[in-house]
């Protein structure tokens, strides 16, 4: 059965305050299994290369696990509008997403970590469009940059915390298997949650009651060219497992200090998501231009760097992540009606997982060729991203759809 919309502002008084605590509600889901997943994140690439993969393989599964994370996301989403069942899909995904973390525990071979791996992120495909679309329409409550920024912050809080509790596993114990175990505990709170906002909040549409109407049957024009600057961005964009890869193999840092790398650049992340994400309430698009030109030069750094230099670039690639999370879940939500807004953030995401997939497969390759290839695809194809942000900054992000 489809949620059912607010017959008017008045069903909910405080509707303000409840889109925030909705936003506040999710975030906390989002933070525990960001605990969960980013925790083993930042240990999968030295784990597949212990078990015995290749820089190759090691990009392969990384960019190919993307690939599933974001390319599912048009089937999702799809089916989250046609049903209406956004709860019990998201609820389906985070189950899929953070049940696979802890079996990596007991994989005895790289092929079964790089399955299990795979099968975290289609459990993310599968949740994700659901979420975003219940995360849009409480946004438009209180600001879409604020809300997406909110949310994101929260989210990167558990992305910080995941790696530095697996440092302190390997710290203590020195093994990725307890790593990888430990990080049930927090894979069990996030779905006790979010059953919980499942049962406080059963209608998200409530807080969006003025529908945004678009002409035609498609999405805007500016949104298919956002989305061609979007997926230069991702193709430019080094997958983490694949530098902690660059860093255990080079000595670059030892196998404590790599998690908490990861730990950094999530630290790093949830402030710039807020901080883009209002920035771009008041500016519009054109804010990704400035998180592009400060993270096209983390490859530089992080993979020709010693350990303080390697470490800034983990900052700035830190950096772009949390833009791009806040600025263009919020950039999406203004280009597509609400009653399409899950197959919107499903062809988006699907869009930036191909190209996220196509770059982190051929830098992969790249590493075991020559690292200053890697480095120069990195910096240049994530450049080429700028001309088109500045042209959809100029554009009305609701024209006539083709």
């Amino acid at each position: 059965m489809k949620e059912r919309l607010a017959s008017s502002p008045s069903d909910t008084p405080n509707l303000k305050a409840s889109a925030l605590k909705f936003i506040v509600l999710l975030g906390i889901v989002s933070l525990l299994a960001d605990v969960t997943y980013e925790g083993a994140r930042s240990i999968t690439g030295p784990y597949l290369a212990i078990l015995g993969a290749s820089a190759t393989a090691v990009g392969f599964v990384a960019g190919l696990g993307e690939l599933l994370g974001y390319g599912l996301r048009i089937a999702s989403g799809y089916l989250s509008d046609r049903t209406g069942k956004y709860w019990t899909i998201a609820i389906l995904g985070y189950a899929v997403n953070l049940a696979a973390v802890p079996l990596l525990a007991v994989a005895g071979r790289w092929e079964i970590a790089a399955l299990l791996i795979l099968v975290e992120r289609m459990g993310k495909a599968l949740r994700a469009p659901a979420r975003d679309a219940m995360l849009s329409h409480a946004t438009k409550q209180i600001g879409r940059g604020l809300g997406f920024g909110l949310h994101e912050t929260l989210d990167q809080i558990g992305a910080f915390l995941g790696p530095l509790l697996v440092a302190g596993v390997l710290y203590f114990k020195g093994d990725y298997r307890t790593g990888f175990a430990v990080l049930l505990i927090p894979a069990l709170a996030a779905i006790g949650v979010l059953v919980t906002a499942r049962l406080i909040y059963p209608h998200s549409r409530q807080f969006e009651v003025k529908l945004i109407k678009l002409e035609g049957k498609g999405f805007p024009r500016v949104y298919w060219i956002y989305l061609a600057a979007v997926a230069l961005i991702a193709a430019g964009y080094a997958d983490f497992p694949l530098m902690a890869y660059h860093f255990e193999k080079q000595s670059v840092a030892s196998k404590n200090w790599i998690p908490i790398f990861y730990a950094v650049a999530m630290a790093v992340d949830a402030p710039a998501a807020l901080l883009f994400g209002r920035l771009f309430d008041r500016f519009g698009i054109s804010v990704l231009v400035i998180s592009s030109l400060l993270s096209a030069f983390f490859a530089p750094l992080a993979f020709w760097g010693n350990f303080y230099v390697a470490l800034a670039g983990v900052v700035l690639w830190g950096i772009g992540m949390g833009a791009q999370e806040s600025v263009m879940r919020a950039a999406v939500a203004e280009m597509a009606p609400s009653d399409k807004r899950g197959a919107a953030y499903g062809v988006f995401n699907t869009g930036y997982g191909v190209f996220w997939f196509l770059g982190s497969a051929a830098m992969g390759w790249l590493y075991d060729v020559s690292i200053p290839a890697l480095i120069a695809f990195s910096v240049v194809i994530q450049l080429a991203s700028i001309p088109l942000l500045l042209w959809v900054g100029k554009q009305p992000l609701t024209e006539k759809t083709i």
